[in-house]
């Protein structure tokens, strides 16, 4: 949790973008949110803000009580509810089930061991008849790590190729300039979306 609070408090976590990922507007756009909502891993709520100002009922938890923070107070400065967000592990789902899960960039920090105690935990959180959307950071996992973990109760409808939006800040500058990515800004990198239905 340290690790996570202090990119919040220094602002130098690559997935605060200031708004939400394309990848997650194009999903709503296309039809692939519906019901109640779970944003896993919501960091700074940008995604969760961007589906309530939809209409959507949309709940986002983040382990980082950092932030979490900063998502409340986002969610002030768009006149919506701060209660929609809160601290809560990942891998300690539980009531209430919902009927759309999304997973922006959350996947992919697990090692295999904690994969599948938060897959266990998504089968959890997620209402049988449910979507589970992944969208996981393509240079860290492979959609066979996709596939492997998710056995049993699922079925995979979906895994398709996409992009990953993320700011150069002071965590992945060396990085950046070793790829020759740009010195800041934002920069697209590829990603896996799978959209798995809990059976």
């Amino acid at each position: 949790m340290d690790y996570w609070n202090a990119l919040y408090s220094n602002d130098s976590a690559p997935w605060v973008i200031g708004g939400p990922q394309p990848e997650i507007v194009a999903l709503e756009l296309a039809g692939g949110i519906s019901g109640t909502v779970l944003d896993i891993g919501c960091g700074t709520g940008e995604n969760t803000i961007h589906l309530v100002a939809l209409g959507y009922d949309v709940h986002g938890i983040d382990i980082s009580p950092q932030a979490i923070d900063e998502a409340r107070r986002n969610a002030v400065a768009h006149r919506i509810s701060p209660d929609r967000f809160t601290v809560a592990d990942a891998l300690g789902l539980g009531g209430p089930a919902y009927d759309t899960i999304v997973d922006s960039a959350v996947f992919h920090t697990f090692d295999p061991e904690h994969r599948l105690a938060y897959i266990r935990s998504l089968h959890a959180g997620c209402k049988p008849g449910g979507t589970v959307h992944i969208l996981a950071f393509g240079p860290h996992v492979g959609e066979s790590d996709i596939r492997r973990a998710f056995t049993g109760d699922w079925d995979i409808e979906e895994i398709r190729p996409a992009r990953y939006r993320g700011r150069i800040t002071e965590s992945i500058a060396a990085r950046a300039r070793e790829k020759g990515w740009p010195e800041d800004g934002l920069i697209d990198v590829t990603a896996w979306l799978a959209r798995i239905r809990r059976l």
